[in-house]
């Protein structure tokens, strides 16, 4: 469904410009689950951009359903870290849900019945009439997953989407992505710094260097469906699987900063 091909980004021109991902190559399948780690500055977020028309790549290229992607793409969503920045708050729930739909729905009610029916799907249903400011954070976060899902996308960009919550909340919503993804059968991207969080929600965790970003390592993660927050996280293929990421992300991390000493 997507192939990220030789994709560069670098920001400014000449000798002070600096490359934020270089020569990353990957591929992804349809309702497939990927999740993108890496040492702090490695480009994950600008990657993510590049990936959804947000940004122009310097060199390399995107290409997703067999079409180049130079723009944002029809039935693309993105879910971003900050909630709070990323409601309106003198919009009801509702109506932030329903907004993207006006270029795409004709028809208040149309839009409204969509936005209705993403939020029962993240369970928040009765909140509809309600404001951002009067829901608590993971209900905040969990209206905008319902705002994306109400466009109806083939791909699902998350950009660290759970890192502003608890660590309760950050559970519920992982379980919740992974719900919505067997539902829907919708293709995730999910950059994240939680490493165990790589693990549990992800078919395939991509490891990438520190700055620039390059591809380190993509390794398939085989645990059992459905996961469960304790039992997954108790098994063997689980630990070792984490420790693995965890020790690529370090080493990537300890490099960098033997380059930067350099």
């Amino acid at each position: 469904m997507l192939d990220v091909t030789e994709l560069s980004r670098a920001y400014g021109q000449g000798p002070a410009a600096h490359l934020a991902i270089a020569d990353v190559t990957f591929s992804v399948e349809r309702g497939e689950l990927l999740t993108i780690v890496g040492p702090s500055g490695c480009g994950k977020s600008t990657l993510l951009r590049c990936i959804g028309g947000l940004l122009a790549p310097t060199s390399g290229g995107v290409v997703l359903n067999g079409a180049p992607v130079t723009r944002v793409p029809d039935r693309l969503a993105v879910v971003l870290q900050d909630y709070s920045r990323s409601l309106y708050p003198w919009l009801s729930v509702a109506d932030n849900v329903a907004l993207p739909l006006r270029r795409t729905v004709k028809g208040r009610t149309a839009r409204r019945a969509a936005a209705v029916a993403a939020l029962e799907t993240v369970g928040l249903a009765d909140a509809a009439r309600r404001h951002p400011w009067q829901l608590s954070g993971g209900m905040q976060q969990r209206v905008a997953i319902a705002r994306a899902l109400a466009c109806d996308p083939v791909l699902l960009l998350m950009d660290e989407p759970f890192g502003s919550v608890d660590a309760q909340t950050r559970e519920d919503l992982e379980d919740l992505v992974l719900a919505v993804r067997a539902e829907r059968g919708i293709t995730i991207l999910l950059v994240t710094h939680d490493i165990d969080e790589s693990v549990y929600v992800g078919d395939r965790v991509v490891v990438l260097t520190g700055g620039p970003g390059r591809i380190r390592a993509i390794l398939r993660v085989s645990l059992p469906a459905p996961r469960d927050q304790i039992a997954t996280r108790e098994l063997p293929e689980f630990v070792h699987l984490r420790a693995e990421v965890s020790r690529l992300v370090r080493s990537g991390s300890q490099a960098q900063a033997q380059l930067a000493g350099d």
